[in-house]
């Protein structure tokens, strides 16, 4: 089943179970797949689709940290359950050492010796990760392995 595919039924059992969060979660998402259908005249496979949806789980995690910053409780805990919802759409994650093996194998490949490096190293790394980690995460470690 095609994530578009499964993405129209999760929507369909969230209003029949009266699942608010789902269902406005999974309508956002649709709404952004159809948008850039819309715009660019092509139809997106799941590639491009795990692209939109890591995209919104990047600004949850974002508005996350402000609305923990400015003690908005209630705003914190929708959030976390709507970045809860997002991940349902992703391939498994990776775990942090997992990340960081393929972080180190990807230096040694472009042989990096520097913070100058930094590019080549994630753009390298970025197929390798595709949907499956945090960008700010492999960022990190990528720094923290030229020291």
């Amino acid at each position: 089943m095609s994530l578009k595919a499964k993405l129209q039924e999760d929507l369909k059992s969230s209003m029949k179970n009266k699942d608010t969060v789902k269902k406005s979660v999974v309508t956002l998402i649709r709404a952004s797949i159809k948008q850039h259908e819309v715009d660019n005249r092509v139809e997106l496979d799941d590639d491009a689709i795990i692209d939109i949806i890591s995209k919104q789980l990047k600004q949850r995690r974002d508005a996350l940290d402000e609305f923990k910053k400015a003690d908005r409780e209630d705003l914190v805990s929708e959030t976390e359950a709507e970045i809860e919802v997002l991940k349902e759409y992703l391939p498994q994650q990776l775990s942090e050492e997992e990340l960081n093996q393929i972080v180190k194998d990807t230096i040694s490949e472009v042989e990096a010796t520097s913070m100058k490096d930094m590019g080549k190293i994630m753009s390298a790394i970025k197929p390798k990760i595709k949907g499956r980690a945090d960008g700010k995460l492999v960022n990190e470690l990528v720094k923290k392995n030229l020291q």
